[in-house]
């Protein structure tokens, strides 16, 4: 909760008391033990009325390859969740990518997450405690921190959009995660209410579009949700977002040799990504990424692209006046890449 919605639930404690209250919880105190800063009787009514919750440690894995590390985490009904902590580019500085929903409706053709199918949606305070889990451990006496959060592991965020909303909000409120908002990134491969929903509930957090390819017959190949939701819807509500909120999305392209990685897929995706800067003065952040092999599948149809066909897509999309940025996606000798979440252990 953040303090706001405390205050309201409990007559009595102020917004001062909450305030402290809720500080108190996210810096990893106990709330139950007497604390000179909380008065007694806002600390009792906290006690009577409400817990902290938390999850299981069930693993963590860190790469040989990268310094990625995996969490499996596992819930009150016995269900497994996975969060990375990415490094970043800055020494000390970490991402922290989170689950919204245990397995996934959607079946995405290349996800290991799409395979499980949905379990159910991730409450808001098991998505708060995947940031706090990978928290506490980091040092903070060598000015280590999350830096920020991508909501690209299991799930589609905006199917779960009650939840993640009031996880956003809690993660980015200066008495609890004081995460800035601009340093979050929400990815959804297509709900366009959902979209708007962001838009106009957390304006200040960046949009991220699994786009998959810009040819739709071949999205909807590897992406089912294009029959429900085609291109051209989730391409307005994307135009809507970048209207109301002023910023410009994230579009994340998993290459698939012989699928998604022609020359025709690169100029279908550049015209798009032109349109989207005629019609918002945004231009996209379009991010390549490198398919991952799902573990342990050996039917696994999909094949990571060549470094040459990578370059021809690459330069396709440059010389059609739009420029790419190359993901590294990291840890994926422990699945932890993208794609790869799948929470074995559950």
């Amino acid at each position: 909760m953040t303090p706001a919605e405390l205050a309201r639930a409990l007559p009595g404690v102020t917004l001062k008391d909450a305030r402290r209250i809720v500080s108190t919880v996210h810096r990893d105190g106990d709330v139950a033990e007497p604390n000179s800063c909380v008065r007694h009787v806002a600390r009792e009514a906290v006690v009577a009325h409400g817990h902290v919750p938390g999850l299981e440690v069930v693993s963590r894995t860190r790469s040989l390859l990268d310094p990625f590390v995996k969490f499996a985490l596992r819930t009150s009904d016995d269900k497994v969740i996975e969060t990375v902590r990415i490094p970043l580019e800055r020494p000390g500085r970490f991402s922290v990518c989170v689950s919204s929903q245990v397995g996934c409706a959607l079946a995405c053709a290349f996800c290991a997450t799409g395979r499980l199918g949905l379990r159910r949606n991730l409450e808001t305070w098991e998505i708060v405690e995947q940031v706090r889990v990978v928290r506490r451990t980091l040092d903070a006496a060598r000015g280590e921190r999350v830096h920020g959060v991508v909501f690209q592991g299991m799930g589609e965020p905006l199917a779960n959009l009650e939840h993640v909303l009031a996880a956003l909000r809690v993660l980015t409120d200066p008495s609890a995660v004081a995460i800035d908002a601009r340093k979050i990134t929400v990815c959804t491969s297509g709900l366009p209410s959902g979209i708007r929903g962001l838009a106009r509930q957390a304006p200040r957090v960046r949009l991220g579009w699994s786009i998959g390819t810009a040819r739709p017959g071949a999205r909807r190949a590897i992406m089912p949700i294009d029959a429900a939701h085609p291109l051209e819807e989730v391409y307005a509500a994307c135009v809507e977002h970048a209207r109301l909120t002023g910023l410009s999305p994230l579009w994340a392209v998993t290459l698939l040799a012989g699928v998604n990685d022609a020359v025709d897929d690169a100029l279908a995706l550049g015209r798009l990504a032109q349109r989207f800067r005629a019609d918002t003065g945004r231009v996209p952040r379009i991010s390549v990424i490198p398919y991952n092999r799902i573990a342990d599948d050996a039917s696994d149809p999909f094949r990571r692209v060549d470094e040459d066909a990578e370059r021809r897509f690459r330069d396709a999309l440059h010389e059609a006046g739009t420029f790419t940025h190359k993901r590294y996606s990291g840890g994926s000798d422990i699945g932890a890449a993208c794609g790869q979440l799948a929470a074995r252990g559950g």
